[in-house]
């Protein structure tokens, strides 16, 4: 578990970040997270794998092939990314990514995204 917990520690550190979450988007239970978002963290989790979970039954349902990257999901004052991770070693997981978008560099946060999300594995 400590390298889950050490890739939501290299989340939190990106400029803007206020949570992060690795979540198993089959149950909506949150394998690692952190920060303080103003709201029920675990509960986001949970929505949110709904959010993945449509999004891969419509994409099977209208024959679509390929992998879904991320979701990005804009507030009035938060993004909300979802990063969908499809290596064979965190198959089935997403990063949540909760950042104010006061603070947040939007293009450089999904880039630092990525770079850690590739090496997540369980």
């Amino acid at each position: 578990m400590s390298s889950l917990d050490d890739a939501v520690k290299q989340l939190l550190s990106i400029e803007g970040a206020t949570a992060a979450a690795v979540v198993d988007h089959t149950s909506g239970m949150a394998l690692a997270q952190g920060g303080s978002p103003g709201f029920d963290l675990g509960v986001a989790a949970a929505g949110n794998s709904n959010v993945v979970s449509a999004k891969i039954r419509t994409m099977a349902d209208l024959g679509l092939d390929g992998d879904i990257e991320d979701v990005l999901i804009t507030l009035e004052s938060q993004y909300h990314l979802i990063n969908v991770l499809n290596s064979t070693a965190a198959k089935g997981l997403f990063v949540y990514l909760v950042l104010d978008r006061t603070y947040a560099n939007l293009a450089l946060a999904r880039h630092k995204l990525k770079n850690i999300a590739k090496v997540i594995s369980i």
